[in-house]
């Protein structure tokens, strides 16, 4: 796999059917629902619940526009990626091109993925840091490795944008 900019757009080359396949799951990863633990994740409260007033106004005014700007980056993300789609059983490598202006949707999107996948599986600090894990072995394995893989796309992303 390989990332760089070119002009207007982010490409990711060399990208096999593994990694598109972790790509299109993306929309799906950063969607919280049914996961008390991953909407609290990203939806907590600014100060303890002890505040009442703070807590309510929150989830008033600020917890509906935070819903709808992660949708609407998860959305961008989803159609960015209908380039993957067509003939998932062959195995050639892919290229995926990311508009610049779509930058901030991607990082949005790769984050939220992350904290969801994350809060789903209960991950502890160690786990997430351990970058020297075995092979992938089971679904919680696999899962590390997708929250991994995101954070890697977001720091290339963030690297691109910079230079």
């Amino acid at each position: 796999m390989e990332i760089r900019r070119r002009k207007d757009q982010i490409e990711i080359s060399e990208l096999d059917p593994f990694l598109a396949e972790l790509l299109r799951q993306i929309p799906g990863s950063a969607n919280p629902e049914g996961a008390p633990a991953a909407e609290q994740r990203l939806f907590s409260l600014p100060t303890n619940r002890k505040e009442t007033e703070i807590c309510a106004e929150w989830k008033t005014y600020v917890e509906p526009e935070l819903r709808s700007l992660f949708q609407t980056a998860t959305q961008t993300v989803a159609i960015d990626l209908e380039q993957l789609n067509g003939n998932e059983k062959s195995l050639a490598n892919r290229t995926l091109r990311i508009p610049a202006k779509h930058a901030d949707a991607w990082l949005s999107a790769l984050n939220q993925a992350r904290l969801v996948i994350a809060a789903k599986n209960n991950f502890t600090e160690n786990e997430l840091n351990d970058h020297f894990r075995s092979p992938i072995g089971s679904r919680r394995d696999l899962s590390l490795f997708q929250v991994n893989f995101y954070g890697f796309l977001q720091e290339f992303i963030l690297r691109e944008l910079e230079d």
